[in-house]
């Protein structure tokens, strides 16, 4: 299978369902909104972006299954399953926020071979595959080289559904708020990854995150030369729930992660 001719054909559908989100973002009906849950927001933008994605990558691998967000379509592959989030940053969208993205991965059994995440504002496309390095609109791209935790600008998530773990999140973010030059809250776990994987954070750290929040970022950030875990460094962080992605900061962040979320 050559991933890398997959990708890029990935890249040239997920550039073109970008330009119908762009477009709707600028006439869009927050009447439209519609609540899968506490805080969890869809709108006819995501069904749609999603649709059109659907659509595209039946003609690229037929024989693959899916993993949608929107539940347009959920028929498991026996070897192949594109996991597909058609806007990352929803909620970002809905308050006209300009940080949102497409996230598209490809798995291989429980490998990640392809990915793309399009970030329509910037239209910056984000791209990886197995084995073949990562790429931001075709330049290869790498992960920080910092090598202090102190010296780093990390990327993190807030709870907006499931607080159990709100007082030991809190105490984490006490920690790194002092340890570091600063966190960000982007919105969007597909843009924190990419930007992770071409060195604008030298961390990002979350948890409750589904596998189309990651999926994609996550390959990325590996073929940039990044490493990815769970909190706890388990590898199942596509499916896990929890992910850290860095670059030579790994092991501190999650030593500093792990200091309070065992506790």
């Amino acid at each position: 299978m050559n991933y890398a001719l997959i990708t890029k054909e990935l890249a040239l559908l997920c550039k073109e369902v970008s330009k119908f989100i762009a477009l709707e973002a600028q006439n869009f009906d927050n009447s439209k909104i519609e609540h899968k849950g506490l805080n969890d927001l869809v709108s006819y933008v995501d069904k749609t972006a999603e649709q059109k994605l659907v659509k595209g990558l039946k003609q690229i691998l037929p024989e693959a299954g899916f993993i949608t967000e929107e539940n347009t379509a959920n028929t498991k592959g026996e070897l192949y399953n594109w996991i597909v989030d058609p806007l990352d940053g929803t909620t970002n969208f809905i308050h006209g926020l300009p940080v949102y993205a497409i996230s598209v991965a490809l798995m291989e059994n429980q490998e990640l071979v392809g990915a793309v995440v399009y970030e329509v504002n910037r239209e910056e496309c984000f791209s990886a595959s197995k084995n073949n390095g990562a790429y931001l609109n075709e330049v290869q791209i790498f992960v920080s080289s910092t090598p202090k935790l102190a010296d780093s600008l990390l990327a993190t998530g807030f709870p907006y559904y499931d607080f159990d773990n709100m007082s030991k999140y809190l105490k984490i973010l006490e920690d790194l708020m002092r340890n570091t030059h600063g966190l960000r809250r982007m919105g969007s776990a597909a843009v924190d990854l990419a930007y992770v994987a071409c060195g604008r954070f030298e961390g990002f750290f979350e948890y409750n995150l589904n596998a189309w929040d990651v999926a994609a970022g996550a390959l990325i950030v590996q073929e940039a030369g990044g490493q990815v875990s769970e909190f706890n460094r388990g590898a199942d962080f596509v499916f896990g729930r929890s992910i850290v992605a860095s670059g030579s900061i790994h092991h501190a962040l999650i030593e500093s992660i792990q200091r309070h979320w065992s506790s």
